[in-house]
């Protein structure tokens, strides 16, 4: 049974420690109570004590922390506010619908967080943070993994984890012989524990020094330098990282070029827009199916499919397919489908007939029938130029308060109405204008609203005069594939998310290595064993204790688990040896 030192062993008679010097400072002893001590003055810190001080607490693991969850909450308003890099065209919408706030934020950062002045001093001071609480870890922990496991302590009845048998030797055994195999025995099952052993043997008592877990700090640096590569590989690989947006119309074909098909483009800083790889893409078709009128949710689209023709230099073109989610890869880009409308064609005659404009204009969707907003710009040709604001509805319906509006997404009624606004478009001037958007403050409106002139209503095949005798407006019924069924005559876009990120791939190994490192800090225990065995006449006393760095529950019973196994092997191997010296062969 495993016996415990009297705790008031440790202190004499009059209660002083006597461990300690007499003439010891403790804490506790007020200056006063003491003449012969004049005080105790701190030194003073200079600009490199300072220094030393705050890189000091900079690199601790504590402010490692905070930093980390400070980034975190820095992180929030990127998913609140639109961000200028991935929605551009949200941060143009926030200004219009909030014209008082959006500057304050603008003047915060807060439409670029991950660019921010602030966002950025969080996260390089976090870089810098856990590269000066890993380096030394990583040092002392190199230098413990080569060390040999400390020395069996003197008295190991004081550890709490403690246990103790005597064994009864046979006559005529030899008890240091004895003691020493009992160890070579304990060294053996602890090696086969996993643990790294080593020898420390006295006069008349050998013992056996064990320990494991060491796996627990390495998994602890793993994470830690996991997230480095994560803050690396997040910082350097944005700078390599570009988005575009692009509206592709049935049809037509895109060019991964920026000078030309880009609608917008946000690239890293490292990115050189002019080397980008210059592929194709085309817009065969685009396939929506509607769940039919007169089911459960009339309207709601099933699926959608973009069936696109893609082309590398110097290759053959091929077929491809972007779904929801469902990227198409090519160039080392993915390409992502954001959404879709219809785009109607439209041509523009002058008075004598002659055709001076003609195209196909997408029309953005308003609601989820597809009621679409669309601005038709005519620049050249005519006496002034034209700016007409549209909308298209799929299926027109007239409201009970006389206004338009689809009630289905697909073209069983389709009908296009424009107002029409005439003077300077402000396009001449070298600003780039929106091609969704019409300034109407340069121009005079002509039809609709307060005009007294009725709007410019057109289904497929029709034509309407435009004010003032300026010429026609034709809402042309032909697609490209030649329908002229109202149900086809009117080609539909696609609105495309082109992406590189050449971090993705590392950000997910160091995030699998993060995981795989902190499973083992969490589950692997960090523990000490030590057996130690004591000649004493006829007797062996055997002695097992454990100590565990931090937690470790199961310690009371790996330390039992070690004295039973080792106690039935040490006994098996002296009924062996008994039986072995008995024998006529060994006595000769």
């Amino acid at each position: 049974m495993s016996r415990r030192p009297s705790d008031d062993a440790s202190a004499d008679a009059s209660g002083a420690d006597p461990l300690r010097p007499s003439d010891h400072v403790d804490g506790r002893v007020a200056v006063d109570d003491r003449p012969d001590i004049e005080g105790i003055v701190s030194p003073k810190l200079g600009f490199f004590g300072w220094m030393r001080w705050g890189w000091r607490q900079l690199t601790s693991m504590r402010t490692a922390l905070v930093l980390l969850l400070l980034l975190a909450i820095a992180a929030v308003p990127g998913s609140i506010v639109p961000q200028r890099g991935a929605d551009p065209n949200g941060v143009s919408q926030y200004f219009s619908d909030n014209p008082t706030l959006a500057p304050v934020l603008d003047h915060l950062q807060l439409f670029d967080v991950y660019s921010s002045a602030w966002f950025s001093a969080i996260y390089i001071l976090l870089f810098i943070s856990l590269i000066g609480c890993v380096i030394p870890r990583t040092k002392h922990h190199w230098a413990a993994l080569r060390a040999q496991p400390p020395r069996t302590p003197a008295r190991l009845s004081r550890l709490d984890d403690h246990r103790e048998s005597l064994v009864e030797l046979a006559p005529g055994t030899d008890a240091a012989a004895a003691a020493e195999r009992a160890i070579v025995l304990a060294e053996q099952q602890l090696r086969k524990g996993g643990y790294r052993v080593a020898r420390y043997d006295a006069r008349g008592a050998f013992s056996v020094s064990a320990e494991r877990g060491y796996l627990r700090e390495t998994g602890n640096l793993v994470f830690h330098v996991a997230l480095v590569g994560v803050l690396l590989a997040v910082g350097i690989g944005g700078g390599f990282t570009y988005t575009g947006q692009r509206v592709i119309v049935q049809g037509t074909t895109f060019v991964n070029s920026v000078g030309t098909d880009y609608s917008s483009f946000n690239p890293g800083r490292f990115v050189d827009p002019d080397s980008l790889t210059p592929y194709t893409l085309r817009l065969d078709k685009f396939d929506v199916t509607y769940q039919p009128i007169g089911s459960s949710a009339p309207g709601q689209a099933g699926d959608f499919v973009a069936h696109m023709t893609t082309r590398m230099p110097g290759e053959k073109a091929q077929s491809g397919e972007i779904r929801v989610n469902h990227p198409l890869e090519i160039g080392g880009d993915k390409v992502y489908l954001l959404g879709n409308g219809y785009a109607p064609t439209v041509t523009v005659r002058d008075a004598k007939g002659t055709i001076v404009f003609h195209d196909t204009i997408p029309f953005l969707p308003q609601d989820n029938n597809l009621t679409s907003l669309g601005v038709i710009k005519v620049a050249d040709g005519l006496p002034e130029q034209l700016g007409l604001v549209g909308f298209f509805y799929p299926t027109q319906v007239t409201l009970g308060n006389g206004a338009f509006s689809s009630a289905y997404p697909d073209l069983l009624n389709p009908v296009l109405t424009l107002n029409v606004y005439g003077g300077d478009l402000g396009i001449n001037d070298g600003i780039p204008k929106s091609v969704y958007a019409l300034d109407p403050s340069g121009m005079t409106q002509l039809t609709g609203g307060k005009t007294g002139v009725k709007s410019l209503e057109l289904q497929p095949g029709q034509t309407a005069e435009l004010p003032k005798g300026y010429g026609t407006i034709t809402f042309d019924d032909e697609s490209p594939f030649g329908a002229t069924d109202s149900s086809k005559s009117v080609e539909r876009f696609v609105s495309l998310s082109i992406h590189r990120d050449i971090a993705a791939p590392w950000v997910l190994a160091f995030a699998a290595l993060a995981v795989a490192g902190l499973l083992l800090a969490l589950f692997v225990p960090r523990r000490r064993m030590w057996v130690k065995a004591t000649a004493d006449g006829a007797t062996l006393r055997l002695e097992y204790a454990g100590l565990a760095r931090g937690e470790d529950p199961t310690l009371r019973d790996a330390v039992n688990a070690l004295a039973q196994r080792h106690g039935d092997a040490f006994e098996a191997d002296s009924r062996g040896s008994s039986a072995t010296a008995s024998t006529p062969e060994s006595r000769a």
